[in-house]
């Protein structure tokens, strides 16, 4: 997850720096970065989305760099569903409000469902382990004897 998490971390520090520098970004798909970069949907109250996505990798790595515990992997959870839905959102602006695909948009999208998938894999798995029964035990355990 983490190795993940770098990764979407990356892609939003470049897609900010070259929101804030003023550069066309590497794209393979003609000027359909651009025409995502300079939408009217690129802000949200006026703060880049690349810079807001930014934020939330940051968190996403700090809460996978913390201590184990039912608390961090519930920030995990909560952070990765955020990125999930607002990543969605924006995937939907971006097919249906811009008529373009941004690569680099579309990369973290990707990576923040795999980060969500493997959040709630975690979260599950980790509750299951923690009970101290088996996945099958809980309805044993709870029969009187």
């Amino acid at each position: 997850m983490l190795v993940l998490a770098v990764v979407g971390l990356g892609v939003a520090i470049y897609l900010t720096v070259i929101h804030y520098a003023g550069i066309k970004p590497a794209c393979t798909a003609g000027e359909s970065c651009i025409k995502v970069q300079t939408s009217q949907w690129s802000k949200l109250a006026g703060i880049p989305v690349a810079l807001i996505g930014l934020i939330g990798y940051i968190g996403i790595v700090a809460s996978l760099l913390a201590p184990d515990r039912e608390e961090t992997r519930l920030a995990t959870l909560g952070l990765t569903l955020t990125g999930f839905g607002f990543s969605a959102y924006l995937t939907y602006r971006e097919l249906f409000s811009i008529h373009a695909i941004c690569e680099w948009c579309a990369s973290s999208a990707v990576i923040m469902t795999l980060l969500l998938a493997s959040a709630v894999t975690r979260y599950l798995s980790a509750a299951d382990g923690e009970s101290g029964l088996p996945a099958s035990a809980p309805a044993a355990a709870a029969r009187p004897t």
